[in-house]
């Protein structure tokens, strides 16, 4: 699994998310490619976090949503500490305070460590809680024993960290965690990183703890110039966290549309930008997604929730019922092709639904 000369990040994502395909490594949801993988052995996985000191004397843990961490949500839980799960794409804020119900047992603190547990079980925690975080757990895709870490492409772990530090929540001896499959421990060519990538101190596998004695610092703070407007307008948090640094005195010039349009650093996935000539709201769309064999009680609600979990949800959903197939209308091409690769597999109750993309379609 060690890289050739010359790859990208996303060379190193799409060989390891086919490794873990072909080779049965990897666990619900699948396909594990465009996601924070979940993989076999990923409960024995963090059973090794307890055994980090800096978990031991940590009161609030941050910890991402993805599937592959519930055992470590659970961990914290049990452990009676602060558990703070940030907001999937940070649409509605940064973190969510999870709060288990008063004399929670064991399979309840189980269920708060779900993805449903932390919708139902959770209040959001403000800019102004002067929160600090003494470990952070962070998904990887790949990560080397130096302590480099690749995620899925989209940089949300590395805007949210970068975020705490704007808000004053971590530093820069904060301790950075992921747990990872062994086959995801790979060398990364040091020419990929950037100063916005955040760099991890331990990998915790099904086989091993691994201190890697990181020596490249963490990021400093929100990098205002690779921030697009488009980001701005989707994550609002940000837009205050910009007002506060404006205030401060800080440089917060966000990038050039002209540069959000250029080519992106290699091995990095761009998010692609409206067509040019569709204004936003426009009834047209650029591609469409069909997912069809829903179940007979299938209710809207259960469709978007799911949309939601995956970071799916389109600009535009059209419900026809439970008997026909729901359209997602995207706005280009290549997120409706990356919702037809997550979507595969999904169940919706006791139906596994068929997704294919459809012809463009025009509201009526």
């Amino acid at each position: 699994m060690e890289p050739r000369a010359g790859v990208s990040k996303q060379d190193i994502r799409e060989r390891i998310w086919d490794h873990m395909e072909s080779q049965n490594l990897a666990d619900f949801p699948r396909p594990v490619h465009h996601r924070i993988p979940n993989f076999k052995g990923a409960p024995h996985a963090a059973e090794l976090l307890p055994r980090l000191q800096a978990f031991r004397t940590a009161r609030t843990v941050k910890v991402n949503p993805d599937a592959p961490q519930r055992s470590a949500r659970f961990l914290v839980l049990d452990s009676k500490k602060t558990l703070l799960v940030p907001t999937p794409r940070l649409r509605t804020g940064l973190f969510n305070k999870i709060t288990p119900p008063p004399g929670a047992s064991k399979a309840d603190l189980r269920r708060c460590a779900t993805s449903q547990g932390v919708r139902s079980h959770s209040v959001p925690v403000g800019l102004d809680s002067k929160v600090l975080v003494d470990l952070v757990v962070v998904g990887s895709v790949a990560v080397s024993e130096k302590g480099w870490r690749i995620g899925k492409g989209e940089g949300y772990a590395d805007l949210e960290y970068a975020m705490m530090v704007s808000m004053g929540a971590v530093h820069e001896g904060t301790p950075v965690v992921t747990i990872v499959h062994d086959c995801q421990v790979v060398d990364i060519p040091e020419a990929l990183l950037e100063d916005h990538d955040i760099m991890v101190d331990y990998i915790l596998t099904p086989t091993r703890l691994i201190a890697t004695g990181r020596e490249r610092p963490q990021p400093a703070g929100i990098a205002w110039s690779k921030i697009s407007p488009e980001m701005m307008e989707k994550i609002p948090i940000l837009r205050s966290l910009r007002r506060r640094e404006e205030q401060a005195g800080k440089d917060v010039a966000l990038r050039d549309v002209a540069d959000s349009q250029r080519a992106a650093p290699p091995g990095s996935v761009r998010r692609p930008q409206d067509p040019q000539g569709v204004a936003r709201g426009s009834p047209l769309l650029a591609a469409t997604v069909s997912v069809g064999n829903l179940p007979h009680d299938a209710r809207v609600s259960d469709l978007k929730r799911a949309l939601r979990e995956l970071g799916l949800m389109p600009p535009r959903l059209t419900w026809q019922g439970p008997r026909r197939p729901a359209l997602l209308h995207y706005q280009d091409p290549a997120s409706a092709q990356q919702a037809v690769s997550c979507l595969q597999g999904l169940s919706l109750g006791a139906s596994t639904v068929r997704v294919a993309l459809a012809e463009q379609q025009r509201d009526r």
